[in-house]
């Protein structure tokens, strides 16, 4: 058994693999609370409860993996406990099948939740973080039980990936009271600067498309926390938009992938502020206003490569459900696509922004 202080995070209502296979998320009512994983990858989504004798707890964590098996965290007594669900077929009619992986001690002062699903199929991760370190913890894909793969000093938070080996994870770090992108590889445990606005401001990485490049960045280095977009790998400054602006406390939560070389084709989604999703692409001066689907299980979605977004919801009469939407066209201005250097497995470059124009594109 591995030793480590963890807290547990409160869990993410809907998660989807990172190839978009499948699907996972906490359903039921009240205290009756079950895993339940939705299958993607047909013609239309359908959904596979994997309850177990013991209903789950509202805190645990629940991740889809490419294999179709969801990864569940749970809080047992002083323990943090990870296991795999999976359908499996009885005379008695469909179960659920459980694979025990082990877990984790837990102590006071450490908070844990599952990173964001692996592009690989390396596995699926952790993020164990104090107010000194943070340790990232292979959870499923190694030799035996979670294992720590990396370390890092300060405190850590978000988790984005920047390639598709799963080598690369972006983390949020704050020190002295600073917060800061930092690449990790997880390959080598090798950190190294992400993000370098101004000395003290604070700049995180919200999401990324390794296809292209594109990332979508928070930092009040303007003198308020704005919305900013960059490439990795590129000498270019990030850019923070008027459109951005002008949408308060907007959250990306999807981006198209397969526009490679093309950052600037990429269809990004956001969750506005009021509940609704505002669609917007690196070249458009605007961002289109659309209203969420009734049942919208918000924040979360899919871009296809040929940037059709799709949208989980579920209603009463439709447990399990997906919309599509078509980034409507708008004509650009004439744009030179910036073709982002590759990223190296042990240190992606910074994207500057020291002379970095605070409005505009």
């Amino acid at each position: 058994m591995t030793v480590c202080a963890i807290e547990m995070t409160t869990t993410t209502a809907f998660t989807i693999a990172a190839d978009g296979s499948y699907a996972a998320r906490l359903a039921g009512e009240g205290d009756a609370l079950y895993a339940e994983r939705w299958t993607l990858a047909g013609p239309e989504a359908y959904a596979v409860p994997l309850p177990l004798a013991q209903p789950e707890e509202a805190d645990s964590e629940v991740l889809p993996l490419a294999d179709g098996r969801v990864l569940i965290h749970r809080r047992v007594a002083e323990r943090h406990a990870f296991a795999l669900l999976y359908p499996t077929g009885a005379e008695a009619g469909p179960s659920t099948g459980e694979l025990q992986l082990g877990g984790v001690e837990a102590q006071e002062g450490v908070r844990v939740r599952l990173l964001p699903p692996c592009p690989a199929a390396a596995g699926a991760f952790a993020l164990a973080a104090e107010d000194t370190v943070t340790t990232v913890w292979q959870v499923t894909g190694g030799p035996s039980g979670p294992r720590p793969v990396a370390r890092i000093p300060g405190r850590c938070s978000g988790g984005v990936w920047l390639d598709r080996a799963g080598r690369l994870l972006a983390l949020d770090r704050e020190l002295e009271g600073i917060t800061k992108a930092v690449a990790v590889d997880l390959g080598s445990g090798g950190v190294s600067p992400l993000l370098q606005i101004t000395e003290d401001s604070d700049d995180r990485l919200l999401l990324a498309d390794p296809d292209s490049g594109l990332l979508l960045i928070r930092s009040d280095a303007p003198g308020t926390a704005r919305l900013g977009w960059g490439v990795l790998g590129s000498s270019l400054p990030v850019r923070f938009p008027e459109c951005l602006a002008r949408l308060g406390d907007a959250r990306p939560f999807a981006v198209q992938p397969g526009q490679s070389l093309m950052p600037e084709t990429c269809g990004v989604a956001l969750r506005l502020p009021e509940g609704d999703i505002g669609l917007w692409r690196p070249a458009d001066r605007r961002v289109f206003r659309l209203a969420a689907p009734t049942g919208w299980l918000g924040g979360s979605g899919l871009w296809s490569a040929q940037g059709r977004l799709h949208l989980p919801y579920a209603t009463p009469e439709v447990p399990c459900g997906m919309v599509g939407l078509n980034l409507p066209l708008s004509p650009p201005p004439p744009v030179t696509p910036v073709a982002p250097e590759p990223a190296t497995p042990t240190a992606p470059r910074p994207v500057p922004l020291q002379q970095a124009p605070l409005a505009g594109r």
